[in-house]
């Protein structure tokens, strides 16, 4: 698969602009209603948001060589579980993300990276292509969940649709 920095860029801009509506939108409920499980994987509005920061904050641990998150996988649904540092960690995250993107060229796209996997206990080796796209794809899996909770909560929600993002 044939990667390049410009499509990095653009999932980098998405994903920024997707929470940049869904965070706002979440923080029109009170924490018991973002804490409240909803039938999804991981039950709540607020630990699959917290799950999706601990996967990015792990990700771009291994891409970028900075801190990692400071509770094992286990615990991903409560990090950053307070809402105010939730959100601050957020903002943070993504800016983190976009700037790791602005740094790469299409030559930084080939090769593989080699990462200790706390699931499964080993050491895995994946081409970048493949990771970088796990990285968007897990982030827009479960936003469409968080999506869903929210609009069965009465929250109004935003367009999700890549190709209304603006300069797509």
């Amino acid at each position: 698969m044939v990667m390049t920095v410009d499509w990095l860029r653009m999932m980098a801009r998405y994903n920024e602009w997707q929470n940049g509506w869904m965070v706002p939108a979440a923080a029109t409920l009170t924490d018991a209603q973002r804490l409240q499980d909803r039938g999804a994987f991981f039950g709540s509005i607020s630990a699959t948001l917290c799950h999706i920061l601990w996967a990015d904050t792990l990700w771009m641990s291994r891409f970028d060589g900075g801190a990692g998150p400071t509770v094992p996988g286990a615990q991903s649904t409560e990090y950053h579980k307070d809402w105010d540092s939730f959100c601050t960690q957020r903002k943070l995250t993504d800016q983190r993300i976009v700037d790791w993107v602005a740094g790469l060229s299409d030559g930084d796209m080939s090769g593989s990276i080699t990462w200790f996997s706390g699931l499964k206990q080993s050491d895995i080796s994946q081409a970048k292509s493949l990771i970088y796209t796990h990285l968007f794809n897990h982030q827009t899996h479960h936003r469409g969940q968080v999506h869903a909770m929210l609009t069965q909560a009465g929250v109004k929600t935003a367009d999700t649709d890549l190709v209304f993002m603006e300069s797509a």
